[in-house]
């Protein structure tokens, strides 16, 4: 008589077999309708079967954690979607509202951030906003990565010299004029409304500018800009000219990538998303136009604390529940060529099986020597599956993209593409490496800072402390001090 495991696996397997195969949302909870764990799948029936096979060592693949969660599973749901990509998308939803106890990933409560202006004021404010107003407001996103919308509004400040204060500034206000404006203004990063130092009309001006950008109107907003900028030379205002040049020169280096301190942050408006993909489908030659693309970096000195760092996008936009970055185990010195076999190795394991999705673009950071190494690294993952009697699923495209020409290495192809500049595929691409190259030499940086601190402690070395510039408090003024600038000591001098 079969116990009352065996009837469960049973029961289990029967609401298995009714799961359709197509991609989906599935959902584990126990015997109180308690959501245990949400996952996504490209095929819902093979994937949840794979919790509940004989054969499948969870704990050994998966983990404790795992194994002991499908003892308690008694119900399966599931929620079908239309693609991989809105099922990873509403995975992504689901276990931000769920919190399944089982799921160690995606669990912060976070609401996705906005670029709000405000329509209701006689000068307008810019602001980054977790919490629009019902009212009174445009809105711009939502977006993926709260920190670089930070820098892209700070950054495009310094071009449309918008305000991002909370004061109530009335035009009719005569008193304006009496006000001492902030700091920002000193550093020429805002015009001042609230000191009368700027027009209602001049500053609406720059604020519809600055909405024609944000809404994917760059081209036409350069134009107007140029034809402004020549009639301002053409009747002899010069400084009005020079003005809009600046800021001609300010809005063409977004397409730059380059420190947010200098140029205009790229990652929110490198380049319109939709233009990008398309054409990176029309030269990559894809069925259609690709959604998630994935981008790897390895970040070495001379072999030592060694990392490599993986960036997802999803419709040409970082998906930062995507990343993850994987210190080096099994390469000794210095071999990029083995470190990329070792992280794909390790990335793409489930995604080899169907158990987990492939992205519809594999980007590596380097030339046709990386290529080859990530093709290799994947033959070798589809002969390691074949082998054990599982059927192996290869990546749809691999490319890799070499910094000093910016060609173009596509699999299967003999020849490199050199795309020009302004290619919005390349340009696409580009965003995309150089996130994950930003990404990977943070974690670098991480590990070898702990790689030194773990040698003094085991050394017997006190850990020298974190140094601060020094700072002098004086009216409210910061001054940071800098010992280069300082003369000698006596003893140097003497010497």
């Amino acid at each position: 008589m079969p116990d009352a495991a065996d009837t469960r696996l049973q029961r289990l397997r029967a609401r298995i077999a009714e799961l359709p195969k197509s991609p989906g949302v599935y959902l584990l909870k126990d015997r109180d309708g308690v959501v245990l764990y949400v996952g996504k799948a490209r095929e819902l029936r093979s994937r949840v079967a794979s919790y509940f096979q004989d054969s499948a060592d969870l704990l050994n693949t998966r983990g404790p954690r795992i194994a002991h969660m499908t003892t308690l599973v008694e119900e399966i749901d599931f929620l079908e979607c239309d693609s991989e990509v809105d099922a990873l998308l509403k995975e992504n939803r689901l276990i931000k509202d769920i919190q399944p106890h089982y799921n160690e990933q995606l669990k912060d409560d976070k609401t996705f951030p906005y670029i709000e202006i405000t329509t209701g004021d006689d000068f307008p404010g810019v602001y980054v906003t977790r919490k629009p107003r019902p009212r009174g407001s445009k809105l711009y996103g939502p977006f993926l990565n709260a920190a670089g919308i930070r820098e892209a509004v700070n950054a495009l400040q310094k071009v449309f010299k918008y305000r991002t204060c909370t004061l109530e500034i009335r035009a009719d206000d005569e008193q304006r004029r009496f006000f001492r404006p902030c700091l920002l203004h000193a550093i020429h990063q805002c015009s001042a409304p609230c000191a009368d130092r700027i027009s209602p009309a001049a500053y609406a001006a720059d604020i519809q500018r600055l909405r024609k950008l944000l809404g994917s109107k760059r081209s036409a907003l350069l134009r107007q800009l140029r034809q402004e900028m020549e009639q301002a030379a053409a009747a002899k205002r010069y400084e009005d000219a020079a003005v809009l040049r600046d800021r001609l020169q300010a809005i063409e280096s977004l397409s730059l990538s380059g420190d947010p301190d200098e140029h205009v942050q790229p990652e929110a408006f490198f380049i319109d998303p939709t233009a990008g993909l398309e054409k990176l489908q029309s030269v990559l030659d894809l069925p259609e136009r690709p959604r998630i693309i994935e981008g790897l970096d390895i970040a070495t000195l001379h072999g030592e604390a060694s990392v490599g760092s993986l960036v997802c996008f999803i419709d040409g936009k970082p998906f930062k529940s995507g990343y993850r970055r994987f210190r080096i185990k099994t390469v000794a010195g210095v071999d990029d060529y083995a470190m990329i076999r070792e992280v794909i190795a390790r990335r793409y394991k489930y995604a080899a099986v169907a158990e987990e999705l492939y992205p519809d673009v594999i980007l590596i950071d380097g030339g046709l020597g990386q290529l080859h190494a990530a093709l290799n690294a994947f033959e070798h993952l589809r002969q390691a599956i074949e082998t054990e009697g599982q059927h192996a699923v290869k990546p749809a495209m691999v490319v890799s993209l070499a910094k000093r020409e910016e060609l173009v290495y596509v699999q299967a192809r003999s020849a490199p593409l050199k795309l020009a500049r302004n290619n919005e595929a390349l340009r696409l691409l580009q965003h995309v490496r150089d996130e994950a190259h930003r990404f990977g030499q943070h974690y670098h940086h991480v590990v070898r800072r702990k790689q030194a601190f773990d040698e003094d402690v085991a050394a017997g070395r006190r850990p020298p402390p974190r140094k601060r510039p020094g700072k002098t408090r004086d009216t409210n003024i910061v001054v940071e001090h800098d010992d280069s600038a300082l003369p000698p000591p006596d003893d140097a001098r003497q010497a």
